[in-house]
């Protein structure tokens, strides 16, 4: 009640600002409507065939059917915006911008990526497109540009703004967002952001009510089984349903030394962060993690508690992974409820391992045109039940590439983690030494 109090408070500021800007003699420009997309400008464009992936509110992977820089998957980049961050670190208002984007894309009749001169660019990644992102909401209508809106809306601060060939309107829109105080210059708490004190709770309560705690600061403890893409897996076990639960911790590309330290593997600490749904990935993840060593005693630092544990790697059947439930309370419109929770959902990131799995099907996960080339999936059997193995690019002892090939027709032990990956339970390998064949 306290958190819904505080949004509709928020929300309220908001919306009264906006009006007070109104009736004060400021009205909102729509610099999208007027600006038209010219075919004939020399810069380079393409429509694209459909959306790959959402990451925020500022970058976007495409599908296109002619390459750009040698690829038909594109990373796009958005010009002239910085959104607020939404994906690891959660910045004021990241969330709202990062629907934004997704709402104007995902229901539009055609797009169009566009980039600033007669090439494509790239970012100081090399990999991102830098683009001017067009959309269609019919097809009737015309292209608006989504990078002019996002600065019309508040929802981006300007990077390198003035410079790009739209550069003076969206300068204008920008101003005139800072004029009405909208979004991210509205000088009101993002309502989506928690700012009370941390939630004490067990990994067994937050994993069957993450959508309860999703945006809250949270702490459990658990220890730390494995390093993966800047975070860490941290698992925990549960007397009262004798499951094992865990939780994918981002720590990011700037964690200190201490961090680093707390968060070693067999290490059992405390977390404290803030829960967040990870849109490209459609899990939860904890974020915004830290220690401050100017004040060790300060309730928001993670923590060391002890050494020397280990993943449980539990041993689970197929049928458990596949068809099983787990009972277990959970919050309802604000009431407590027993309810059947599906048993790899409520396990996801545990360490797992599955004997007797019969590779029946093999196939390489990624293609020639990505950074993780040579990953794949095992189809697997165990009775009547499937199983898919989605592993990491693996390696031999002698650092040779290890395919899939390798594993097919054998009968395997796998030991991983839970995943989920394009609307399946699965389980992640991360090293050839997880993948046994059994004689």
């Amino acid at each position: 009640m306290k958190r819904l109090f505080k949004t509709l408070s928020a929300s309220i500021l908001a919306l009264l600002l906006i009006l007070c800007a109104t009736a004060c003699g400021t009205k909102k420009v729509d610099y999208v409507a007027q600006h038209k997309f010219d075919a004939n400008s020399g810069r380079a464009y393409q429509e694209v065939e459909s959306i790959k992936m959402f990451v925020d509110g500022d970058t976007t992977h495409f599908y296109v059917k002619d390459p750009i820089n040698g690829s038909t998957t594109v990373k796009a980049r958005y010009l002239a915006v910085n959104t607020p961050e939404s994906t690891g670190k959660i910045e004021p208002y990241g969330k709202t911008a990062s629907r934004f984007t997704k709402s104007k894309l995902e229901n539009a009749a055609s797009i169009i990526i566009e980039s600033d001169t007669n090439k494509w660019e790239t970012d100081s990644t090399g990999e991102r497109v830098l683009s001017w992102i067009w959309y269609k909401t019919d097809a009737n209508s015309e292209y608006r540009l989504l990078n002019l809106e996002l600065l019309q809306e508040g929802l981006a601060i300007a990077s390198a703004t003035a410079s790009n060939s739209y550069g003076d309107i969206c300068m204008k829109a920008l101003n005139q967002a800072q004029e009405l105080k909208l979004h991210a210059f509205s000088g009101v708490a993002d309502p989506e952001i928690y700012t009370g004190v941390p939630i004490e709770l067990t990994l067994a309560e937050l994993r069957s009510n993450l959508e309860f705690y999703s945006g809250c600061d949270v702490a459990f403890e658990g220890v730390v089984t494995r390093f993966y893409n800047n975070g860490v897996y941290v698992e925990d076990y549960d007397e009262r349903t004798q499951t094992y639960y865990a939780m994918y911790v981002y720590y990011g590309y700037n964690a200190s030394g201490y961090v680093m330290d707390i968060l070693k593997v067999g290490n059992r600490v405390k977390i404290v962060g803030n829960l967040q749904y990870w849109e490209a990935g459609g899990t939860y993840q904890v974020t915004d993690i830290g220690y401050d060593v100017w004040n060790p005693d300060d309730p928001n630092n993670i923590q060391f508690i002890s050494s020397g544990h280990q993943g449980a790697y539990k041993l689970t059947d197929a049928d458990t992974f596949v068809n099983g439930v787990v009972r277990m309370s959970t919050f309802v419109d604000g009431e407590e409820e027993w309810v059947e929770h599906k048993y790899a959902k409520l396990v996801m990131n545990t360490s797992i391992t599955m004997e007797n799995l019969y590779v029946s099907k093999t196939y390489t996960t990624t293609n020639d045109e990505s950074a993780s080339k040579g990953a794949f999936t095992l189809t697997c059997k165990q009775g009547n039940v499937t199983v898919d193995i989605r592993t990491d690019v693996l390696y031999d002892a002698d650092g040779n590439l290890v395919t899939a090939d390798t594993y097919k027709g054998k009968t395997i032990t796998v030991r991983g983690y839970v995943d989920y990956y394009d609307g399946d339970y699965q389980i992640k390998v991360l090293s050839v030494n997880d993948l046994i064949i059994q004689e």
